[in-house]
């Protein structure tokens, strides 16, 4: 089985957000990057499969040289080969094309990519990917089992969980739960030296099209002022008369 998991580079939860050129554009400046969580769930399962069933794991992004420490890491946790789409992932449409394209010229039997970003929450590439490929595809999925062609794949919905059956080819939008939080992988030593001599592939984007385009960012309002009360008559006051509440 040949597998490529769809990796986004995102700053990290505890970077402070600023933006330039008149809010227009995102301030990089002293952010640290990571593996996008979802897409990390995404590569954690993946090497179950490699390491239970010989599976072959290739990570692809789309980004310029600034995302390759990220795809180093991911290099580092057992990925076979790195690919790098050369753009800037502007547009969720234009990313999912480019991913196609990889997928095409790979031959994959199996695309796992996180059900969204956690910088831009666009949720839309995993689909788009999969409609763009015509492959079968199963979103916010938690859990995985696949035995030859046969998939067996559990995916959260409202109220509850969902279990399916499908097969191979299958696009992927894996989330927390596809693998248990204690079960994502931390680079050690060796696997960092290793990862220096595996392949980071880098190729030219295809001709594609941006469907949307960032206009400007905002942040959310600052909080107001907060009360402090000694006594629970005094907060059943507030919410009464000032808040209007209850």
């Amino acid at each position: 089985m040949k597998i490529l998991v769809c990796i986004s580079n995102v700053p990290d939860t505890t970077s402070k957000i600023n933006f330039t050129d008149g809010d227009t554009k995102f301030d990089t400046t002293g952010v640290q990057f990571v593996i996008n969580p979802n897409d990390e769930f995404g590569l954690t399962r993946a090497m179950w499969f490699k390491e239970k069933q010989g599976a072959t794991v290739h990570v692809a992004t789309v980004g310029d040289a600034s995302v390759e420490p990220t795809m180093r890491k991911a290099l580092a946790i057992g990925a076979d080969e790195a690919i790098r789409v050369n753009a800037v992932p502007t547009d969720g449409f234009f990313v999912a094309q480019q991913l196609a394209e990889v997928v095409k010229n790979g031959g994959y039997d199996l695309v796992i990519g996180g059900r969204e970003s956690i910088d831009y929450n666009g949720g839309m590439v995993p689909g788009i990917l999969a409609s763009l490929l015509d492959m079968n595809f199963v979103n916010t999925c938690i859990k995985l089992e696949i035995e030859g062609d046969n998939v067996t794949a559990v995916r959260e919905i409202d109220g509850g969980k969902e279990t399916l059956s499908t097969s191979l080819p299958l696009v992927v939008g894996g989330q927390k739960g596809l693998v248990e939080e204690s079960d994502l992988k931390i680079p050690n030593m060796r696997g960092i030296m290793m990862a220096r001599q595996k392949k980071l592939n880098v190729v030219e984007p295809v001709e594609g099209v941006k469907a949307t385009e960032d206009v400007k960012f905002d942040k959310p309002a600052p909080k107001g002022e907060i009360k402090l009360v000694e006594t629970v008559d005094e907060l059943v006051s507030l919410l009464h008369n000032e808040a209007k509440v209850i």
